[in-house]
């Protein structure tokens, strides 16, 4: 599991870390590590021409040194200067020491780079590019780009990115992941994030958001033991589908069939076409959710919204078991939120952004920032969905999701999603965790779907299974 930190943490650790080395030890632990990487995507040194965009302050700094050590590496390195004065005096005479140049910031400078290292703006940067900066990050569009810390441009807290901005393919990040790397806009500006220890971990506090790793993943999905019963290994509750919307019962069905709990209960509105589909399945079509045992609830995935759905959605929450509120059941919710606010056990809704709208007002640009808020608001975990789906607990953890690919947004892939966490919801896992979890098998399922084309929700349920393989094997 990796740790998300804002940047006042940062800056908090960086200043206890200084505290403990020679003066400039830091910065030289960051260009080394960056010279590094930036030699892993040349393939070669040697020849290389190499564009720093240079601004001034530390990450300035950062980008001159690392020139330094590819020069005495035998690439031709040239510093284009943002802001003259304010560059870092060491970096720059320590660039030229290596014979790398300085010169204006000139974007016709930047064709015909083998590689432009983006140096301009570091973690503190706030608003779009201006000036040369703006026209040095246009220049740079079509070369290889390796981003220092952050891409210049991105808010670091936020990933919003509200002018222009560089657009790295590898963005180097020093000590801990900033969440302007992995969420909004910035997720797509950084390119591949390669994070590189220079000793902050022992200063850095609990990470208020993380990122799940396969080898988290893969504990927390449930293995059955040799004691284990279709019981103990967890009975989730469906209700999804109508006779418009059968196709979303038949998806969440599914994907809790597949995820790993022992039991799947259906109280839905389509109980035929369940049957035929899933023998395996216990079907109720008389009775009422408190009238049924199991250890969660999907409830929304195609329900509809008429008085018979609003019905049995308030059955549901009057339960004492964690519930996964999703898709028509949303919109519901956003006529009566009342519903959810101060449920004991544990909600999970999971909004796209015109059902956020409706829940909590638009999400803007900081989706991090939107998710939290609402879970708080509301008292229930929020997955928001997205290419970076954000996960918030109302006590303001959260998680942002690795996986994923644009074609699932695709109808009936968050049925399958719904799916997913409601069976992992029954087999003990928090709701936060769940989520988290349940995000990363389906973007992991999406992914494979899509290897063989456009896929349909059917093709992303099909490739649950090879997705918890896959998961394994990593």
């Amino acid at each position: 599991m990796q740790g998300i930190y804002p940047v006042a943490d940062v800056r908090t650790a960086e200043a206890a870390a200084m505290a403990l080395v020679p003066e400039g030890a830091l910065m030289q632990r960051a260009a080394t590590a960056l010279a590094t990487q930036c030699l892993d995507v040349l393939g070669a040194g040697y020849g290389a021409n190499v564009v720093l965009l240079v601004g001034g302050g530390n990450n300035g700094g950062d980008a001159l040194f690392a020139g330094a050590r590819l020069a005495r590496r035998g690439a031709r390195v040239t510093a284009l200067l943002v802001d003259p004065a304010r560059a870092h005096a060491g970096g720059l005479a320590a660039l030229r020491r290596a014979g790398g140049r300085a010169a204006a910031a000139d974007p016709d400078l930047v064709a015909g780079a083998d590689l432009v290292v983006d140096g301009v703006l570091g973690i503190g940067g706030r608003g779009g590019l201006r000036g040369p900066a703006a026209a040095l990050a246009q220049a740079a569009m079509d070369r290889p780009t390796v981003a220092v810390d952050v891409p210049s441009g991105v808010d670091a807290d936020s990933g919003v990115a509200s002018g222009a901005a560089v657009r790295a393919d590898v963005t180097v990040t020093f000590g801990c992941l900033k969440p302007g790397l992995v969420t909004g806009t910035g997720a797509a500006l950084a390119g591949e994030v390669r994070l590189v220890d220079i000793g902050l971990g022992p200063h850095l506090p609990s990470a208020p958001t993380e990122v799940l790793e396969a080898v988290d993943v893969l504990a927390a999905l449930s293995t059955p033991g040799a004691h284990d019963d279709k019981y103990t290994r967890g009975v989730v509750g469906v209700i999804a589908g109508s006779p418009e919307y059968s196709g979303a019962g038949l998806l969440a069905t599914g994907a809790a069939l597949h995820a790993g709990a022992g039991m799947v209960r259906y109280l839905g509105r389509s109980p035929g076409l369940i049957r035929s589909h899933y023998p395996e399945v216990v079907v109720h079509e008389e009775s009422r959710p408190h009238e049924v045992r199991v250890q969660a609830w999907v409830v929304g995935p195609g329900l509809g919204t008429d008085d018979a759905a609003m019905a049995l959605l308030a059955d549901v929450l009057r339960t004492d078991v964690p519930v996964i509120v999703d898709a028509d059941a949303i919109t519901l919710v956003a006529r009566a939120p009342g519903m959810v606010h101060g449920r004991h056990a544990p909600t999970v809704l999971t909004p796209h952004d015109r059902e956020f709208a409706r829940l909590a007002g638009e999400p803007g640009p900081d989706r991090l920032a939107a998710a939290r808020r609402a879970a708080a608001d509301l008292g229930v975990t929020v997955l928001l969905k997205s290419m970076t789906t954000v996960v918030a607990a109302p006590d303001g953890a959260a998680f942002v999701n690795p996986t994923g690919t644009p074609w699932l947004a695709t109808a009936g892939s968050g049925d399958v999603l719904s799916g997913l966490i409601g069976s992992l919801l029954a087999t003990g896992l928090g709701p936060a965790h769940a989520a988290a979890v349940g995000a990363y098998v389906h973007g992991v399922a999406g992914q494979q779907a899509a290897a063989g084309g456009p896929p349909a929700a059917g093709d992303i349920l099909a490739a649950v299974r090879g997705a918890i393989l896959a998961i394994e094997t990593r």
